[in-house]
């Protein structure tokens, strides 16, 4: 599904654009999937859900996320086996300059659906996996799979650069997959969406991780950034109660 071979003709010129890119290392790669592959999966893919509903109230809002998006279809089978697979550790981990592989639960990954007026305030991703302590969070890959999308549709991925307050913005047209650096400065989000009815903000999300032999930096949970005054307090009072509530509830 994965058009292996261009990506490895082009490795090297992809390889010079991630990393000199501004304003961190990222890079959006258009015709990922071979011809015809990203329709099906657009065709594909899982409608919204109630009990796959994010339950997030304040920093996002009509999200739905599917960690095992490859139960979905055999097109989203053909997906996970190509992206979980040594071929594509090997060519991100050539792209990015980092020895990546990916996690195969898709821990906060998998299919993510964005209905009416969803949006994601910017953040900063957690930086350890939760079940493995030494499974650092090096990349965000987001595979987008929003056919005839349009600017006026919004959605855009917004990227700002914490230690700069440098920003982009990412298109999220069908068939472009994006690959991020995820640090503690790399904030992502994206604006309130305006789709047409019964069109929705669609992409898959992949993790690449690096082995530490111990971790380097403290565990960490995701770090939400917001101008909104009631938000920055809840931000502030967010780290520390997912850290009570890990520690009570694992």
């Amino acid at each position: 599904m994965i058009d292996f071979e261009r990506l490895e003709r082009e490795k090297d010129s992809l390889r010079e654009q991630f990393l000199n890119a501004k304003p961190f290392p990222h890079i959006a790669i258009d015709n990922f999937l071979v011809e015809g592959a990203a329709e099906k999966l657009y065709e594909d893919a899982a409608k919204p859900d109630e009990h796959y509903k994010i339950k997030d109230v304040f920093f996002s809002k009509n999200r739905y996320q599917f960690n095992n998006y490859r139960d979905i279809s055999e097109n989203y089978a053909e997906l996970f086996a190509d992206v979980t697979s040594d071929r594509f550790a090997e060519l991100i981990s050539y792209i990015t300059d980092e020895e990546i592989f990916f996690d195969k639960e898709f821990h906060g990954g998998g299919l993510h659906v964005g209905t009416e007026n969803a949006h994601l305030d910017m953040h900063a991703d957690f930086n350890y996996h939760p079940k493995h302590d030494h499974w650092f969070r090096n990349l965000n890959l987001l595979l987008y799979l929003n056919k005839d999308w349009k600017p006026e549709y919004g959605g855009q991925l917004k990227l700002e650069d914490a230690r700069t307050g440098e920003k982009t913005q990412v298109d999220v047209p069908l068939n472009r997959l994006v690959i991020m650096h995820c640090r503690d400065y790399t904030l992502h989000g994206y604006d309130t969406t305006n789709f047409p009815e019964g069109k929705y903000r669609t992409s898959v999300a992949i993790y690449g991780y690096t082995l530490h032999d111990k971790p380097v930096d403290r565990s960490r949970t995701t770090v939400w950034v917001s101008d909104n005054p009631l938000k920055k307090v809840l931000a502030k009072a967010w780290l520390p109660a997912v850290a009570i509530k890990k520690k009570l509830l694992g």
